[in-house]
């Protein structure tokens, strides 16, 4: 028999022995659900419903979002770590389940280095500064930094909790500005705001999402924004640089998360529908006038972007003195 012939018929015997390759079900094939870490109304979920409208209507399933607030979001980035890595759970996680959030806790529930698969930025926003136009004398910043030092017993502050970027964000800007300040923590801005127009909290650097209505209205005075550049739906509010506070850019981002686990072709097909949502100009629209910049990444970005402004974090919450056990 010649070589020739002899590879022919090994070929031919080994040929009933192979199996067609598995091919992965397409995704999703039915609901997705989608967890958010804070409440009902708060920046966080006013936009995670925005993305996920747009989403379900290019992929023709549902994604229902579960609010599983408290714990400054450690109880939904927790309830994210322990689902099944199959892509039908995800999570909007801010900045506190990426890196904050295990600066202030002697121990998490998870670890926001090994439990989380980034699929892509979602948001980012600057904080801004917002005072009760009925309660409040002040009619610029340098004016409302004025007053705020010459209260005998100081001033509140609010935030949607210890640790949020509204807490870190004012604990730094009473630091800073040398203000005697008493942090007041809330479930969210849907708290923190008839807080303040009552007359019962002085002032928030909280996530402008949260305002932009109030603002608008004019029930509330906005003195400054956190940003690098001027917002571009409240052009006349100035930044921290503009009204003589340097290097002072504070800036909110959220990234959707899967469960460390989920089959990279989900993710690298979540993070393509992202992309499409973020590059639409009819949702850059939507996300502005809703007070954020509806942004995308690479999952590899979303990763180097945490390990970038992780020791930024970290002396903040020193600053703060802030922890919870």
């Amino acid at each position: 028999m010649t070589t020739t012939r002899r590879v022919l018929l090994a070929s031919a015997l080994a040929t009933p022995l192979a199996r067609p390759a598995l091919a992965q079900p397409a995704w999703p094939n039915r609901a997705v659900r989608v967890i958010v870490p804070w409440p009902p109304g708060g920046s966080t979920d006013v936009l995670c419903r925005l993305l996920c409208e747009q989403m379900q209507q290019k992929l023709g399933q549902s994604f229902v979002l579960e609010n599983r607030p408290g714990a400054g979001g450690n109880i939904g980035a927790d309830a994210l770590a322990k689902s099944a890595p199959d892509g039908y759970t995800m999570a909007p996680l801010t900045l506190g389940a990426w890196h904050i959030n295990q600066f202030l806790y002697t121990r998490l529930p998870y670890d926001p280095q090994r439990d989380f698969q980034p699929i892509s930025m979602h948001w980012e926003l600057p904080n801004v500064l917002v005072v009760s136009a009925q309660h409040n004398p002040a009619k610029n910043f340098r004016e409302f930094v004025d007053w705020a030092k010459a209260q005998r017993n100081g001033v509140s502050f609010g935030s949607p909790g210890v640790g949020t970027t509204a807490h870190l964000s004012g604990s730094l800007f009473n630091n800073r500005l040398g203000i005697d300040g008493t942090h007041v923590p809330f479930r969210g801005a849907a708290q923190i705001i008839p807080a303040m127009l009552a007359g019962d909290l002085n002032y928030a650097l909280d996530n402008l999402a949260s305002y932009v209505p109030v603002i608008q209205e004019g029930r509330v005075k906005a003195f400054v924004v956190t940003g690098a550049e001027r917002w571009p739906t409240l052009p006349d509010i100035p930044t921290m640089a503009e009204v003589g506070v340097p290097d002072f850019v504070v800036t909110s981002w959220c990234a959707m998360a899967f469960p460390t686990g989920v089959p990279m072709p989900i993710v690298e097909r979540a993070a393509a529908v992202m992309k499409e949502v973020a590059e639409d100009p009819a949702n850059q629209q939507r996300f502005l006038r809703a007070g954020a910049r509806c942004v995308w990444s690479t999952p590899a970005d979303v990763t180097a972007r945490v390990t970038r402004e992780r020791p930024m974090w970290q002396e903040v919450v020193r600053i703060s003195g802030a922890r919870l056990d």
